[in-house]
């Protein structure tokens, strides 16, 4: 009984979380942030894992707190988040801009560059690893404003309000590019299909 409802709880956790990702891509962050409330609620601990990449609930908490301009909700969340899964770079981000809007520079700019660099070494590991799979910012452009904000941060000549708009545009192209893989997996798995069909057919034509 308590694995069934660990299951249960497990899987309501997931589908909140994908109808608050929804959300939060179509800008509804209200919206958004009741599903990943009642998520975090149901799985406090629930990761939500996708093509390799993975981001906690609480995660998704936060960086909606954050844009609703909640941010000591959003420190709690994201402080809580990295408590939970220490690895997860988007909390880490999110954190570093939460802690520069609310005037704690110094500790934001700290967290900014680790999260950066994080997602930085992380997308270029997995398209290293995985490079027929992967899929993941074919065109670098992420990785490519990602270096250039962490170059302004290495030169200490920090523009913040670029910094922070940089720094909310990587954490949206981020949650869509989980959506673009799986366009980009599909197409991948559609064309291996339909290759290995046609071989099937010839051979059995062939005979």
């Amino acid at each position: 009984m308590v694995f069934l409802l660990a299951g249960c709880a497990s899987f309501q956790a997931a589908t909140d979380v994908q109808s608050g990702r929804q959300a939060l891509l179509i800008n509804k962050p209200e919206q958004a942030l009741a599903y990943f409330e009642q998520a975090a609620e149901n799985n406090p601990g629930y990761i939500y894992n996708a093509y390799y990449f993975s981001e906690g609930v609480w995660t998704y908490v936060g960086r909606t707190q954050y844009s609703l301009g909640k941010l000591q909700d959003a420190h709690r969340s994201l402080e809580r988040a990295l408590s939970v899964y220490p690895d997860d770079n988007l909390a880490r981000l999110y954190l570093g801009l939460t802690l520069a809007r609310g005037d704690d520079r110094g500790g934001g700019l700290k967290e900014i560059n680790a999260g950066m660099k994080g997602l930085n070494d992380w997308l270029e590991h997995i398209n290293a690893t995985h490079p027929i799979t992967a899929f993941w910012d074919p065109t670098h452009q992420i990785r490519a404003e990602l270096q250039k904000d962490l170059a302004m941060i290495r030169g200490r000549d920090i523009d913040w309000p670029a910094l922070i708009a940089s720094g909310e545009w990587i954490g949206k192209q981020m949650e869509e590019e989980i959506d673009r893989v799986r366009r980009d997996e599909q197409r991948f798995r559609d064309r291996e299909f339909d290759h290995r069909r046609g071989l099937s057919v010839g051979v059995g034509f062939g005979f």
